[in-house]
């Protein structure tokens, strides 16, 4: 089920221009570098180079906040969860008007 609603949040990203830069494969991660075992936790690192190269050209420190993570895993119930930060929202951190515009697209 759980790669049921990755595949989907996949389709859903490319339709809107966005591929997955990056995989990380947190159960995994946790278990080879700290011998943690943990349900399957994926965070896919999303981005739409457009978008981001508009983003580093209005403010550089934007870089720490791409690529805009999402992540899937089973809840305790047994339901997926696909969650992502709200771009426009993450943007404010850097306090940079001139990125509204870019955050709203992303959005």
């Amino acid at each position: 089920m759980r790669s049921t609603a990755e595949a989907k949040a996949r389709e859903a990203l490319a339709a809107e221009g966005f591929g997955s830069l990056t995989e990380i494969e947190g159960a995994a991660t946790l278990r080879t570098k700290i011998d943690v075992d943990r349900p399957p936790y994926k965070i896919l690192g999303a981005c739409n180079p457009p978008l981001a190269h508009q983003a580093l050209q209005s403010e550089p420190l934007i870089g720490l906040l791409l690529p805009c993570n999402v992540t899937v895993f089973e809840e305790d119930d047994g339901r997926i969860n696909v969650s992502a930060v709200k771009p426009s929202e993450m943007f404010k951190v850097v306090d940079n008007p001139r990125l509204a515009d870019v955050a709203g697209q992303v959005d």
